[in-house]
C-alpha cells in the first residue's frame, strides 16, 4: 500500500483513522469459525449420531466459560474496563428479573388458564345469535315494571295519551299524579273527630292528622253535647264518623303520616319551637305522607326533611307553611320556590305580566321575544290569546306548573313537561318559561327543574329528554347545569313562526341521577354543602330506622304465630 509521504496527497480522517487504528481480528469471529469447523468434523466422525448429540458436543467448550471473566473473554470483552463489566452484568440482572416478573403476573393472574380454557371451548369465543343475546339482557327491577303498569292505567283504554286537549282550568292526569296527595279538606273538615289516630305514649298527642283535615279547628259544641251520651253510644258515633273521614284520607296517607311523626319525635331535625312541641312533628309527617306511596322512601325522607327545616325556622314561618298547606296541601313545595298546578283562572293575569315585557317586580320593561322567540307560541297580544294558547290548553300526556317565587309570593314562570311515555317510562322536560331576570341559571329556574326531576325519577320514571333550540346560547346551558348529558343533534326537527329548528336532543337517566351525582351536584348547589351533607346523613339514619322497624315488626309476627301455636298444642293437648 502506497503510504501518504510518497503518494503526494494528503490523507483524508477517515485514512488516517485507519491508518493509526488498525482494525485487530476479533475474538469472536474466532470462536464462531472455532464452533463451525468443529461442527463439521463432528458430522463426518460420527455420521449416525443425531442432531442434539453433534450440538451439544459442538457446544462443549462453552461449559469452560466458569466465570463470568471467561464469559467475557469468550466473547470478545476480555479487555473491557470493569465500570462496564458491572454495567452490562447488571443490565442482565435486571432483564432476568423483569421476565420472571412478567411470566408470575401472567401465571397468578390467570392468563394461561384462561388460554387453555378458550382453546378447549371453541364455542366461547364465538359471537352469540340474537336469541342468546335477547336472553342474556338483564330483566327491569320490579319497583319499575310496577310503576309502568301504574302509568298506563292512567289513561283511558284504546284512546292513549295523546288524545284529546284539556282546557286550562283543569288538570291533566299527569299532574294529578305528580302533585302531592292530601286528605280532602273540603269534605272532612265538619267531621272532625279527636282519636282518628291511637293514642300511645309515641303517638301524636291531640289526633294531628285531624286538626290538617279541619284546618286547625277544634271540636265544635255539637260534638261535645254527643260527648255527654252514653259509653256505648258515643264509641259507636265516634267509629262511624272515623269511618266517614277515612274515606276522604288517600291510601296510606295514614300509616305514612304515622311513621314520619313518630320517627320525627324520635329523630328531630332541629330545635323545638318555644310553645309549639309538635309543630316540627307535624310539619314533618304531613310532608312525608304528602309524598303519597308510589314515590321511594329515600325521596319522602329527603322531601320531609327540607320542608321541616323550611316551616321550622321561626314562628312566623311555622304559621306561614301551616296556613299555606290548609288552604293548598297538594303544592310541591321547595325552599326557594313551590310548584301549583296550572290553571288559567288562578295564574292566567300573572303568567302574562311577568312574560309581556312591561315592568315586573321593579325591573324595567324588556322585549318580550327574550321569553318567547325560540318557542312556537308567544308572545300574546291580550290575555285570551294567552288563555287558548299551549300553555293552559294541554294535551292528556303533558303536565304545567305555575313557578311561584318564595321570597315574593309572586308568578314567574311556567314549568311544563310534555310526551309522557309512559310504557317506556320516558317523559320530556321543556325549559321554563320564565322572565329573563328568573332565567340563565337562576334559583328560580334550578329549583323548579330540580322538584320536577326528583319527583319523577322517585316515581319510576326512567329517562327525561330536554330539547333546545340550537341556536338558543342561553337555553343550551341549562341542561350541563342539571346534570344532563347532550345526545345528539336533529336537523330539521321542527318549523317554528316558519323558520326552521335544528334541536340538541339533551337527557338524564335514573342512574345518573340517583347514583352519578346530578342530584348531589344540583343539591349542593341549591341548597349548599351543609345542607346537603346533612341530608345524607339524615336519610342514611332515617334508612337503618326503617330497617330496625321492620325487623322489630318481624320478629313481633314471629313471636305472635308462635304463641297461637302453643297455645293450639295445649287445646289439643287438653282435648
Amino acid at each position: 500500500t502506497t503510504s501518504p509521504e510518497t503518494s503526494g496527497t494528503r490523507p483524508t480522517r477517515s485514512s488516517r483513522r485507519r491508518l493509526t487504528h488498525p482494525r485487530p481480528s476479533s475474538t469472536l469471529d474466532a470462536n464462531f469459525s472455532h464452533l463451525a469447523s468443529t461442527i463439521m468434523p463432528l458430522h463426518e466422525a460420527n455420521p449416525g449420531a443425531s442432531d442434539l448429540d453433534l450440538l451439544l458436543q459442538a457446544l462443549g467448550p462453552l461449559t469452560m466459560l466458569t466465570s463470568p471473566d471467561a464469559f467475557l473473554e469468550a466473547v470478545g470483552l476480555g479487555d473491557m474496563p470493569l465500570a462496564q463489566r458491572y454495567g452490562i452484568a447488571f443490565g442482565i440482572v435486571v432483564f432476568l428479573f423483569t421476565m420472571s416478573s412478567v411470566l408470575a403476573l401472567l401465571v397468578w393472574g390467570g392468563t394461561f388458564r384462561r388460554i387453555s380454557e378458550q382453546s378447549t371451548k371453541k364455542s366461547s369465543s364465538d359471537l352469540p345469535t340474537n336469541v342468546q343475546a335477547r336472553e342474556g339482557r338483564p330483566l327491569m327491577l320490579e319497583r319499575l315494571l310496577d310503576a309502568r303498569e301504574r302509568m298506563i292505567g292512567r289513561y283511558d283504554e284504546g284512546t292513549g295519551p295523546r288524545a284529546r286537549t284539556v282546557g286550562g282550568g283543569s288538570a291533566t292526569k299527569l299532574t294529578g299524579m305528580l302533585l302531592n296527595v292530601a286528605p280532602d279538606g273540603a269534605k272532612a273538615v265538619r267531621e272532625v273527630l279527636p282519636g282518628l289516630i291511637d293514642e300511645d305514649s309515641k303517638g301524636p298527642k291531640k289526633s294531628a292528622l285531624i286538626q290538617l283535615v279541619s284546618g286547625g279547628k277544634g271540636v265544635s259544641g255539637k260534638n261535645a253535647e254527643k260527648d255527654k251520651a252514653g259509653p256505648a253510644k258515643k264509641e259507636e258515633e265516634e267509629e262511624r264518623k272515623k269511618a266517614e273521614i277515612r274515606k276522604h284520607i288517600p291510601e296510606g296517607y295514614e300509616e305514612n303520616y304515622v311513621l314520619a311523626y313518630r320517627k320525627c319525635q324520635e329523630r328531630p331535625g332541629g330545635a323545638t319551637l318555644s310553645g309549639l312541641p309538635d309543630a316540627r312533628f307535624e310539619a314533618y309527617a304531613r310532608a312525608y305522607a304528602g309524598c303519597g306511596t308510589r314515590t321511594s322512601p329515600s325521596y319522602r325522607r329527603s322531601y320531609a326533611r327540607l320542608y321541616e327545616a323550611q316551616a321550622c325556622r321561626t314562628h312566623a314561618s311555622e304559621k306561614e307553611f301551616r296556613e299555606r298547606f290548609a288552604a293548598r296541601p297538594r303544592d310541591i313545595v321547595g325552599r326557594l320556590t313551590r310548584l301549583e298546578p296550572l290553571s288559567a283562572d288562578r295564574h292566567l293575569e300573572d303568567v302574562r305580566d311577568a312574560t309581556c315585557g312591561e315592568p315586573f317586580l321593579d325591573d324595567k320593561s324588556y322585549d318580550p321575544r327574550e321569553v318567547w322567540g325560540f318557542l312556537d307560541c308567544g308572545p300574546f297580544r291580550c290575555e285570551e290569546e294567552m288563555r287558548e294558547s299551549a300553555i293552559f290548553r294541554r294535551k292528556r300526556d303533558e303536565a304545567a306548573f305555575a313557578i311561584v317565587s318564595g321570597e315574593t309570593d309572586t308568578v314567574v314562570g311556567v314549568a311544563m313537561l310534555t310526551r309522557d311515555d309512559p310504557r317506556n317510562l320516558t317523559i320530556r322536560m321543556e325549559a321554563p318559561i320564565l322572565h329573563p331576570s328568573k332565567a340563565d341559571g337562576s334559583p328560580e329556574q334550578l329549583e323548579s327543574c330540580f322538584l320536577l326531576l326528583d319527583r319523577l325519577f322517585a316515581l319510576g320514571y326512567r329517562r327525561v329528554q330536554l330539547d333546545v333550540d340550537s341556536h338558543d346560547e342561553g337555553g343550551k346551558k341549562l341542561p350541563g347545569r342539571l346534570g344532563f348529558t347532550q345526545e345528539g343533534t336533529v336537523p330539521k326537527h321542527m318549523i317554528v313562526k316558519e323558520s326552521n329548528r335544528d334541536s340538541n336532543i339533551y337527557g338524564l337517566i335514573n342512574t345518573d341521577w340517583e347514583k352519578g351525582g346530578a342530584r348531589a351536584a344540583l343539591y349542593k348547589k341549591l341548597h349548599g354543602l351543609k345542607a346537603y351533607r346533612a341530608d345524607e346523613t339524615n336519610s342514611k339514619k332515617e334508612a337503618e330506622y326503617d330497617e330496625w322497624q321492620i325487623a322489630l315488626e318481624k320478629q313481633r309476627e314471629a313471636a305472635s304465630a308462635s304463641a297461637s301455636a302453643s297455645a293450639q298444642t295445649r287445646e289439643t293437648t287438653k282435648a
